[in-house]
């Protein structure tokens, strides 16, 4: 087993936790349907990356997280981050070859799909419809994919993360 392996998980774990922390993090009322979808997005990320080592079960396990931490139906966060997760690994290969403003289309297009998930899931517990100010956060995580990929590429390359 190589060093890096080990560091590597460190890493990835705690880009994660700074996510699910960055999730919970309390916001004025207002501000509350911008809220970036970032485990959505570090788990993008580390699943074009790494997809033999993040991938969907990686992706269920901190959506359990998530929605423990956020008061959700169980599964429900879980559900569309899998799902996010398998096709970012069964597109990987395509993907990371386009210009960062195409990956930033697809991450926005993932995005709109983890975000219609949770509102389907909500739709059918009887949960009051969203507000259309909800849909803004998958397009500002989109455009804001093309610095968290060159934040997260050059933090995989000082940290030697394979």
């Amino acid at each position: 087993m190589s060093p890096e392996l080990p560091h590597g998980r460190t890493v990835i774990a705690v880009t994660l936790v700074i996510a699910l922390v960055l999730s919970v993090m309390p916001m004025p009322e207002n501000l509350q349907y911008y809220r970036l979808q970032w485990v959505a997005l570090v788990l993008i990320y580390w699943s074009m990356a790494l997809p033999e080592r993040v991938g969907v079960g990686v992706a269920f396990f901190t959506g359990l997280l998530l929605d423990i931490l956020t008061g959700t139906l169980l599964g429900q966060h879980a559900f569309g981050l899998s799902l996010i997760a398998f096709l970012t690994v069964k597109t990987h290969k395509r993907v990371r070859v386009f210009p960062l403003w195409q990956q930033s289309m697809f991450v926005t297009l993932l995005l709109f799909v983890d975000r219609t998930l949770f509102f389907w899931v909500d739709g059918t517990i009887g949960r009051p419809a969203a507000m259309i100010e909800s849909w803004i956060a998958p397009l500002l995580g989109g455009l804001l994919w093309p610095w968290l990929f060159i934040v997260f590429r050059d933090l995989r390359r000082r940290f030697h993360v394979r």
